[in-house]
């Protein structure tokens, strides 16, 4: 493979160009999108109050989740993720290319959610245009970037990360000022608006849809093949990064419930911060603010975009599905048509959804996926490596498949429509399969190549 080309495609190598640096960075601004940005409201109408509660809660569930990717990415560190390590986790295609839709679709879903935020909410703080013609254009800019090249792509991703970054601090910086100042309520961040149901539905409810606001860190090991030194360089990576993802979330949800109460932060949907702005420092342009926003989420769709590419990409490699999908562009090294597939369907999925049950989706797909990869390393753990990588905490894996599993289920609190949704795109992936199956016919992997990482 030395002169770029991989020997049994005929295909460029994808193009090694993130280090540990540019890799932190792509995890920060993964997580730090859209979730913060368009759903803090969405979350506040759940839970009320103790809005810190849920987010700090997702951190927990998306933790231990974390430590099985580690391990799992450092054990293969190949392009593809949840998806690869399920297929050698349990071998079985059907699985394994529901798995690969999921997670794609949960990619989709989730830049989705970020158009919705970048033309509903900020865009219209200058100007208002149709949802279907913002959705086109700011879908057909990523995938003009992501075809660019990777390089290209997780630099923009630092500027990007470090503009939304400056965004929250802002937001920390005006609630310290306002809380000294003696503005806030402290009595509300322990406050459960329960509803008609119980506080702890009312609590797994909003850490269903939090939860949303911490994946991200997921999307990274679908860029293993462009990472320098990937097992040794992800653990460092992926822990920091989250670790400063959840504590700036947490203060801002604490900050946000001390200044402006729950009902207020609902009612503001997808422009909450804008409010907790407006109520900790009358006068300050909201426009500057808005201009923060839309580069936040358009970071949070880049980064999905990449990471949805690059996925049909590695599992076209793993014979799963359809070759075409693993075409590399000679001149670009990126993986062309899965860049134009999947930028197809998120121009469709963000003309025809809520964005409140377009992240829920999300969050409800990637949970049912984790809940498989917690399995999966598990079972994995049974077939070692020659090579060192990171290893989880034994415990980690079972409490992930308890915590992870629960909030899939109905217990949860989660509403009927997600389900509803989720259930169509699952269907759409079945029907799918079956044309692959068509197409590929039936694959089955020699040990070989499943033993290489």
């Amino acid at each position: 493979m030395s002169d770029g080309v991989t020997t049994a495609t005929a295909q460029p190598e994808l193009k090694r160009a993130i280090g540990p640096k540019l890799l932190l960075f792509f995890v920060i601004g993964d997580i730090l999108g859209a979730g913060i940005y368009a759903l803090m409201g969405s979350v506040a109408g759940k839970i009320g109050g103790a809005l810190w509660l849920p987010f700090l809660l997702a951190f927990v569930v998306a933790f231990l989740t974390a430590f099985s990717y580690l391990e799992l990415v450092g054990k293969y560190p190949r392009a593809a993720g949840a998806a690869l390590y399920t297929h050698k986790a349990f071998g079985i295609n059907f699985l394994t290319f529901m798995v690969t839709f999921t997670v794609m679709a949960s990619g989709v879903t989730s830049a989705a959610t970020a158009a919705k935020a970048f033309g509903d909410t900020y865009l219209r703080e200058f100007v208002e245009l149709p949802t279907w013609a913002v959705a086109g254009a700011f879908i057909l800019g990523l995938a003009l970037i992501n075809f660019r090249g990777v390089g290209e792509s997780v630099k923009a991703n630092v500027v990007l990360t470090v503009i939304e970054l400056s965004g929250l601090l802002l937001i920390i910086g005006v609630g310290l000022y306002a809380v000294a100042q003696g503005q806030g309520e402290p009595a509300r961040l322990t406050q459960i608006d329960t509803g008609d149901s119980t506080a702890l539905l009312a609590i797994t409810s909003a850490t269903g849809l939090a939860f949303f606001a911490m994946v991200g860190f997921e999307d990274s090991v679908n860029m293993a093949e462009e990472c320098h030194s990937p097992a040794k360089i992800f653990p460092r990576a992926m822990l920091w990064g989250m670790g400063a993802a959840a504590a700036i979330y947490v203060v801002i949800a604490v900050l946000s419930s001390l200044l402006v109460p729950a009902g207020e932060l609902e009612e503001a949907g997808s422009g909450a911060l804008l409010r907790v702005l407006e109520v900790g420092a009358p006068g300050f342009p909201l426009a500057l603010f808005a201009v923060i926003g839309l580069f936040a989420v358009m970071n949070s769709a880049l980064i999905n975009m990449l990471m949805a590419s690059r996925l049909l990409y590695g599992m076209s490699n793993e014979r799963v599905i359809p070759s075409v999908f693993g075409r590399v562009h000679e001149g670009r090294r990126t993986p062309w048509v899965a860049i134009v597939f999947t930028s197809v369907i998120a121009v469709i999925l963000v003309a025809s959804a809520d964005i409140t049950l377009l992240g829920g989706t999300t969050s409800l797909l990637l949970l049912l996926v984790f809940t498989i990869v917690n399995i999966a390393v598990l079972v994995l753990r049974r077939r070692p490596v020659e090579h060192d990588h990171f290893r989880a905490p034994s415990w980690s894996p079972w409490l992930g498949i308890a915590l992870c599993g629960f909030l899939v289920t109905p217990l949860s609190g989660k509403p009927f429509a997600e389900y509803l949704v989720a259930g169509v795109l699952l269907v759409v992936g079945v029907v799918l399969w079956a044309v692959n199956h068509v197409v590929v016919g039936r694959v089955d992997l020699d040990a070989e190549r499943l033993e290489q990482g």
